[in-house]
């Protein structure tokens, strides 16, 4: 389909497709920005009407008719609709428009689109491999189409943001997610495969539709389930063994003990764990500059003990012992809050992933309580006194005035990061902790919200949202061909994002750099990555220069390309 550059067409493509072919191909259609001497050479004539327009006013076309839609999930469909028409006009709108369409791609407005999938779905995007499929994955991975396959996404579908089991719904998460990489850390769509595992569903509702789009059964677990993901690994590994491996929206009882077990054998991570635990550690790296206090002496609490939350733990902990506490006096620091209250070592049925940052019994044995025999959020605020409160529960609302007003009273100016994802599920409104701390808390938030003003003064509200982290780490890792993605590199993302804090040299500025500023983040976190695999002997002993070199020659930029036709295609 692609041929290299001939003598007399140096600079332009060479593509075998003609016709309506080359128009229903999003990676190379490009529109009425053919020109005429392309549509001569492709067969064009009388598919589009007559006159050329450039990228610009392309854009300006649809961000006009998108600004038109009545609400975020029509625009949320305007967008799917766009990137399987025209990939690279929907990329130019992105970056463009990063901050107004972000939110429409991606959180909050892929969670109604993951929920609504089965009714949405129209063309094929990546891969949906189902158990039938399990000795046959060589045979689809074989396609030509993925030969340039440099990074994956992949889900199960069973823990999609705060909403539960989507099934193959949760396909919309693979596929944000790469749009993510592409827009903001300028990883080329033609070498991205968003893929779901389907091995059934529990969400009932699903399961009762006939418009369901996956599997019509529960979901499998146990051995047979990790003989599925036993196979999809090997196989991938056979088909692309220098592929970046993405595992997302996987429950916390597969999330770690997966990662555990492949990280060592390909090169992957798990955003939910380790890119929630770097933008978070960079954030508060950045609030703790505002606060004048060190990083070693926060104390810290968490909702939410699953695997986000732990890996939350486990990266901040890992930085406090780069600082100088030892493990054991770090560990300390922090309280996890889980559905059955403060976790200890008295706490039953603890996940292995768990146990690091359970709390002696007897460091609470003395500690006043509202309800005897369980420690709740309140009693954990009001004892421990924390300089740092994080949610990752899923649980709306559940940073009560009462608990926030009690945090506020013991510290100048507490740090509350309300996290879970889609805004439904948020654990306060930004609004609320602002107002409940008479102003004084630093407030970052999973999901976009409005400034608010009070008293006189307009606060903003950090999205401390992954996205700021892993299109960089993927960069860095396929510029310089990382055999491994290492905690050290996300501790290295973090560090750089919080360096890049307008707060550091702005009184009153945000927490992090704005959205539209995120392929400029991406690319300085990715020369910062790196050099961190560089240090660890993940890659090549390249220098400075040669690694700035390899990013800035990977950074892929939505710019349509010359195109000259070659004989022997499709027509």
């Amino acid at each position: 389909m692609v041929s290299t550059h001939s003598a007399d067409t140096v600079g332009s493509l060479g593509l075998s497709l003609r016709g309506y072919d080359l128009l229903d191909n999003p990676l190379y259609n490009e529109g009425t920005a053919f020109t005429q001497e392309e549509r001569d050479g492709f067969g064009l004539n009388g598919l589009l009407p007559p006159h050329v327009f450039s990228i610009d006013e392309q854009i300006k076309r649809r961000m006009d008719a998108l600004r038109a839609l009545p609400t975020d999930f029509d625009r949320h469909v305007f967008m799917r609709e766009l990137q399987d028409t025209n990939e690279t006009l929907y990329y130019a709108l992105l970056t463009r428009n990063i901050e107004e369409l972000l939110p429409i791609i991606y959180t909050p407005s892929v969670g109604l689109g993951c929920q609504r999938f089965s009714r949405i779905y129209k063309r094929p995007r990546g891969l949906f491999l189902s158990l039938p499929h399990k000795d046959r994955l060589d045979e689809i991975f074989a396609n030509p189409r993925f030969d340039t396959v440099e990074c994956i996404v992949v889900t199960d579908g069973e823990r999609i943001l705060g909403l539960g089991d989507l099934g193959a719904g949760g396909m919309g998460i693979p596929i944000g997610k790469l749009a993510i990489y592409s827009a903001a850390g300028g990883i080329n769509p033609a070498t991205t495969l968003p893929i779901t595992l389907d091995v059934g569903t529990n969400n009932a509702i699903l399961l009762e539709d006939p418009m369901y789009i996956g599997l019509h059964q529960r979901r499998t677990t146990g051995q047979a389930y990790d003989d599925f993901i036993e196979a999809f690994v090997q196989a991938v590994m056979k088909r692309w063994p220098n592929v970046l491996l993405q595992w997302e929206d996987f429950h916390k009882t597969n999330a770690s003990r997966l990662l555990e077990r492949y990280r060592d054998l390909l090169c992957c991570f798990n955003d939910d764990i380790q890119g929630t635990a770097s933008v978070t550690t960079g954030a508060l790296m950045a609030a703790v500059q505002i606060t004048g206090e060190a990083l070693v002496d926060q104390r810290i609490v968490i909702l939410g003990g699953g695997s986000a939350g732990i890996g939350i733990a486990d990266l901040i902990k890992r930085a406090m012992v780069e600082a100088g506490l030892s493990d054991s006096d770090a560990a300390r620091r922090f309280h996890i809050v889980g559905r059955h209250g403060l976790v200890t070592d008295a706490t039953e049925n603890l996940e292995p992933f768990q146990k690091a940052f359970v709390q002696d019994r007897r460091y609470v044995a003395d500690w006043q309580l509202d309800q005897a025999g369980q420690i709740a959020l309140l009693d954990v605020v009001r004892n421990v006194k924390p300089t740092v409160l994080v949610g990752v529960s899923g649980q709306a609302g559940v940073f009560t005035e009462t608990i926030i007003r009690e945090m506020a009273r013991h510290v100048a100016r507490p740090i509350i990061f309300p996290l879970s994802n889609p805004t439904a599920c948020v654990e306060a409104q930004p609004a609320s902790v602002i107002e409940w701390t008479d102003g004084r808390a630093i407030v970052g938030t999973g999901s976009p919200f409005a400034p608010f003003e009070f008293q006189g003064k307009t606060h903003t509200f950090a999205q401390t949202n992954n996205s700021y982290i892993f299109p960089g780490v993927g960069l860095a890792t396929l510029a310089v061909k990382a055999r491994r993605v290492s905690d050290g590199m996300f501790l290295a993302a973090a560090r750089a994002l919080a360096a890049l804090s307008p707060a550091r040299t702005q009184v009153g500025a945000a927490l992090l750099p704005p959205l539209n500023e995120m392929p400029r983040v991406s690319r300085d976190i990715a020369v910062a990555v790196a050099r961190q695999a560089r240090a660890e002997g993940l890659t090549a002993d390249l220098s400075d220069a040669q690694i700035d070199a390899l990013i800035d020659a990977k950074f892929w930029r939505p710019e349509y390309s010359p195109y000259h036709y070659v004989e022997g295609g499709h027509r």
